[in-house]
């Protein structure tokens, strides 16, 4: 079964963002991404409303036909926002509000009192939960000890080694990460930097990868290849 492709729509938003009105118009594009061929649709609100704002949530899971992923940091605001909406699934990423974008993931070990409450009350909401962690086995076991049903393995990493020339060292942890997913029973996830260069060689490396999320280099590849091509085409490499 090839992998899943979720959009993430965060830099539509952002265009949007820099001029008042509603171009381009977000449950426009949401639509058109499940239209040419995504299996889903990922946005990531951050306390600074910067590109996805808390408003758009309930106007895009209204149009939603396939998969809703809402990603964030677990705060009381991000919380009630999953409790209003009810995602598919909910990405738990430990970014603080200052950063540009997610550059790490959760030590499951460490922080696994608090993420066992949030996990609970995720799950009782009849959320899937995915934790956002580096690709380290214990990391991924602590994911399956809070109760998650999924990691998102954080692939930033993954694509500057990569992109050094680098591939069999680049993918080595994460085929490690997955194998140990496997193992306890985790499904398996991934998103950061993946592109048309390098998403073909990690899915194929990378076994049981179920769903990839892909937002920057997907936007910027379809200004372009336009948007129906460029879904198509990045699907094309999860065949």
């Amino acid at each position: 079964m090839s992998t899943r492709l979720s959009v993430n729509i965060n830099k539509v938003a952002l265009i949007r963002n820099a001029r008042e009105g509603n171009l381009p118009n977000l449950q426009e594009v949401a639509r058109d991404c499940e239209r040419f061929g995504a299996e889903g649709v990922t946005v990531h609100p951050r306390p600074d409303q910067r590109h996805i704002r808390y408003s758009d949530i309930p106007l895009l899971k209204a149009v939603n036909t396939t998969e809703f992923n809402i990603e964030g940091n677990p705060t009381p605001e991000f919380m009630k926002l999953i409790e209003d909406n009810r995602p598919h699934q909910a990405t738990l990423v430990p970014d603080s509000p200052d950063v540009l974008t997610s550059d790490q993931g959760w030590d499951t070990v460490k922080h696994k009192s608090f993420l066992q409450d949030i996990t609970a009350q995720l799950n009782e909401w009849g959320v899937r939960v995915s934790i956002f962690v580096d690709p380290v086995p214990a990391f991924v076991e602590g994911a399956k000890a809070v109760g998650a049903q999924r990691v998102e393995l954080y692939t930033g990493d993954y694509a500057k080694i990569f992109g050094s020339g680098q591939p069999a060292r680049a993918v080595a942890p994460h085929a490690e990460a997955a194998r140990v997913a496997a193992e306890v029973g985790l499904g398996l996830n991934a998103g950061h930097d993946l592109n048309l260069s390098n998403l073909r060689f990690y899915a194929e490396q990378v076994e049981g990868l179920l769903e990839v999320s892909i937002g920057h280099a997907l936007i910027a590849d379809a200004l372009y290849y336009g948007l129906s091509n460029t879904i198509q085409m990045y699907k094309r490499e999860l065949a």
